[in-house]
């Protein structure tokens, strides 16, 4: 399984979506049969972190309006929230782990046979350097850690798409 580790800014929803062809998304599935909490970590509901991590993909591959469908298949592995009270000194990152299929729905097959796995760390900014327990809830944490692990799927997906002519059209024959 390939090990991406990410310091993301998934700040650019603003701005007109990365190019990825004739990509439009299809089904959202997010699971999470396995989900562990790391150590250290605060609680998170599985229910909830399901539907942030929906949204978060939602919210950034809604955006593409290519005339094929491709299905997502997320599996939420592991994560840590960082608590609140721990020493500045230790200043605890949040992180998220997740494991990602991508369907090509006119072919009906996987594109990478090979599970992705994510890893992505929260953002960094002025509040995270004290650590984000101190200054998030759980939920603000989910929701920054799952919109950075979205990030981090369209940039997986921009890479194969460029090595592997993923959402390219293919020439009539």
């Amino acid at each position: 399984m390939a090990f991406v580790v990410a310091c993301t800014n998934s700040n650019d929803l603003d701005k007109p979506p990365v190019p990825l062809g004739n990509f439009s998304l299809g089904h959202n599935v997010v699971v999470a049969p396995k989900l562990t909490k790391g150590p250290a970590s605060r609680e998170a509901d599985k229910d909830q972190f399901i539907k942030v991590m929906q949204e978060a993909v939602e919210e950034r591959f809604g955006r593409y309006e290519g005339d094929k469908l491709y299905h997502f298949g997320i599996s939420l592995e592991g994560y840590v929230l960082a608590q609140p009270g721990i020493p500045l000194v230790a200043s605890p990152k949040s992180i998220l782990i997740i494991n990602l299929t991508v369907w090509d729905d006119a072919a009906g097959k996987k594109l990478n046979e090979k599970v992705e796995q994510i890893t992505v760390i929260e953002s960094f900014s002025g509040g995270s350097l004290v650590g984000s327990g101190y200054t998030q809830s759980a939920e603000e944490q989910m929701r920054g850690l799952t919109r950075n692990a979205a990030k981090q799927i369209q940039n997986f997906l921009v890479r194969q798409n460029y090595e592997q002519d993923w959402f390219k059209e293919k020439p009539a024959e």
